[in-house]
């Protein structure tokens, strides 16, 4: 059978460095040769559009299809990568990438590394892709899913993936034994990390190295994940790569394999090719808590408890009014959900955290977006969230504490804040790895680079899907343009509080303070 071209299309070549354009290339000359037709496979199907641009639905298939499959023991498993259940004390999600379809996909699980007795079954989800003449070809890509409950808490478990003729216990595959940990049955000290905007590049493994030195025991990632779609607009004109996962996935299962990645939805991870509103591939790579109001419809929407912190994730393209693709498409579900569970948690912990992708308060190149001000804000408020993270910009910004949409208090490098009284400080955490952003005329030469404080300056919100106004701005209190990521101690006891820390690629430390509640 003659293989079809293999080419990178031009607008990803340019994204590319050589070393990545060599691995991209090697991967999809591999799985041409091995790939089987799309079809029904073992334990779930999951499609994207079809020819004739119309979506299609999730389905699952009891039964395997007559498709021809490569002999199972030269499918090598790759892409490993966890997530929380609901309960982080006792769900654990277990997900990988195999380059065919498998029969029978499993993980073996178990409290020492020798003895991986307990076996659970997996689903595959396949993604199909239609190709589009002179840009993409045609694509099949089968992601596996292991749902581990019933796990007890605070305990280290070692785990390995397999299928029918590749089996994670067997001597030549020992190497691959990974491990993580569940959450401990009461709170105690512990350390989590988030970023947005990683996508695949050096430095997007530089901060992944320096992230896994901090030992968290998960990772919030604020959207705009992998880039295969290269415009963000959630259209079908902007160009898009399917086999641009492959490589992220490889690049972050160092980390990812160990450390829960609990991601949310940016703009650029909407992905028109797949239904419903451009999400089946983020149903398909990823397995989260189904603590949302609706997973299947908003999958990037839920929240769990880790400790004394309660965190949520949102889906801003829900109410953004600067990339209007999905604006409104949960009809005001996510935002009611949102002051319920708030309100939930404000009972139950410490702290409340919460994160999503599009910014509340930013000066940089995308600014702040005016929906999430009108629909969000005002929550926060009334319950008085303690820290938001968010993506988006691709720089480390961070406010004072604001409160009613005005400063509450300065919360100068290594102060305290008290949410109870000062208002909520937000992070916009976008230097994950993407292309770096910069600042308003006027002040970007000041900031290349460096921190500072900064009083006030000119720039601009997005009011609605078609317009945005210019603000003076007293709220953005530190800023610096460079590659970085959030490092967050949560402390419980007497004193409870976070000690949130800004970390450059180097590891340096950039930006520091405190929420006391109460203090």
């Amino acid at each position: 059978m003659d293989l079809p071209d293999v080419g990178i299309p031009p607008q990803l070549a340019r994204r590319m460095s050589m070393a990545e354009q060599h691995e991209y290339l090697r991967t999809r000359l591999t799985r041409r040769r091995t790939l089987v037709t799309a079809g029904a496979v073992a334990g779930g199907l999951l499609t994207g559009c079809s020819a004739d641009g119309k979506g299609t639905s999730a389905r699952t298939t009891a039964s395997a299809s007559a498709t021809t499959r490569a002999p199972g023991s030269a499918v090598v498993p790759f892409g490993r990568h966890l997530a929380f259940g609901a309960d982080p004390k006792t769900r654990m999600r277990i997900s990988w990438q195999v380059p065919a379809a498998v029969r029978k996909p499993y993980v073996r699980i178990g409290t020492r590394p020798d003895d991986l007795g307990r076996k659970t079954a997996a689903e595959v989800r396949a993604l199909h892709t239609p190709g589009v003449t002179g840009v993409r070809l045609a694509l099949d890509q089968y992601y596996v899913h292991a749902a581990l409950d019933d796990l007890l808490p605070g305990t280290t478990y070692y785990y390995g993936v397999g299928h029918d003729g590749h089996d994670p216990a067997a001597p030549e595959h020992r190497s691959t034994i990974a491990s993580f940990r569940t959450a401990p049955s009461r709170p105690e000290k512990f350390v989590f990390t988030a970023f947005g905007d990683q996508g695949v590049s050096k430095a997007a493994t530089a901060n992944d190295h320096i992230l896994l030195k901090q030992d968290p025991a998960f990772h919030l990632h604020a959207g705009d994940i992998c880039y295969a779609d290269v415009n963000g607009r959630g259209e079908k004109t902007d160009g898009y790569d399917p086999g641009y996962w492959d490589l992220f996935l490889k690049q972050n299962e160092e980390v990812a394999r160990s450390v829960p990645w609990m991601v949310t939805t940016g703009n650029h991870d909407m992905e028109a090719w797949y239904y419903p509103d451009g999400y089946g591939g983020q149903l398909a790579r990823w397995s989260l808590p189904d603590s949302g109001f609706d997973p299947r419809r908003a999958p990037g929407v839920y929240s769990f408890v880790y400790g004394n912190v309660g965190f949520v994730a949102l889906d801003a393209n829900d109410v953004s009014y600067e990339i209007p693709a999905n604006l409104g498409y949960t009809g005001g579900r996510q935002t009611a959900w949102l002051d319920d569970r708030l309100g939930e948690l404000r009972k139950a912990v410490d702290f409340v955290v919460v994160f999503f992708h599009h910014c509340a308060y930013s000066t940089s190149s995308h600014a702040s977006d005016g929906g999430v001000r009108e629909e969000w804000l005002p929550l926060f408020d009334k319950h008085q969230v303690d820290l938001v993270i968010n993506g988006h910009n691709h720089v480390y910004e961070r406010t004072d504490a604001v409160k009613d949409g005005e400063v509450g208090r300065r919360v100068p490098i290594g102060a305290s804040t008290d949410p109870t009284r000062d208002g909520t400080v937000y992070v916009t955490a976008g230097g994950g790895g993407k292309e770096l952003y910069g600042f308003p005329a006027g002040v970007t030469e000041s900031y290349e680079g460096h921190v500072r404080d900064l009083d006030s300056v000119d720039t601009f919100q997005w009011t609605t899907s078609r317009s945005s106004k210019a603000e003076t701005v007293e709220w953005s209190r530190v800023r610096y343009r460079g590659f970085s990521f959030l490092k967050v101690e949560a402390e419980s006891g007497g004193a409870p509080r976070l000690k949130v820390s800004a970390l450059a690629q180097n590891g340096d430390r950039i930006d520091h303070f405190e929420v006391r509640r109460g203090a």
